[in-house]
């Protein structure tokens, strides 16, 4: 495979614009949450809509269009997108709860003095509203375009 081939792959360019979309999509969803501009959410994970979703539904959805929803390759992206959107709900989100947690535990035991230690990043995860929308986003970016370049 050559690099214009890489280029010219349009199941990748679709999941990285469904990646892209969704992270644009997080500063203003974000400032509608809490009316504060955070322009680092543009490369955070977590937030609305979930990027993970939206790059592997994207691509899915993309193989199914392109080669056909009854082949084994599209078999294997329902399987990987069943595992990234798990993940990005379920065991991600929980490690953002611990890492909260335990960032609580320490600012109790310190009396509000925090040691030198880096605090645990708390949004690590999705909530599956957040999953819901990047799955949305994935399925819409992957019709929109295949329609664009039928």
């Amino acid at each position: 495979m050559n690099l214009i081939g890489l280029l010219e792959n349009r199941v990748l360019i679709i999941a990285m614009v469904a990646w892209s979309i969704a992270q644009g999509l997080k500063v203003p969803m974000e400032y509608l949450r809490s009316r504060k501009w955070n322009w680092a959410m543009a490369l955070a994970a977590g937030g609305m809509p979930s990027s993970h979703s939206a790059l592997i539904v994207g691509a899915t959805q993309a193989i199914g269009l392109y080669q056909g929803f009854d082949s084994p390759l599209f078999a294997l992206g329902v399987a990987v997108t069943m595992i990234v959107t798990y993940d990005a709900a379920g065991v991600r989100r929980q490690a953002g709860k611990h890492a909260e947690r335990i960032n609580m535990l320490f600012d109790e035991l310190m009396h509000g003095q925090m040691p030198d230690e880096k605090e645990l990043r708390e949004v690590l995860g999705h909530t599956p509203l957040e999953v819901t929308g990047g799955i949305l986003l994935g399925i819409v970016v992957a019709i929109v375009m295949w329609l664009m370049w039928k």
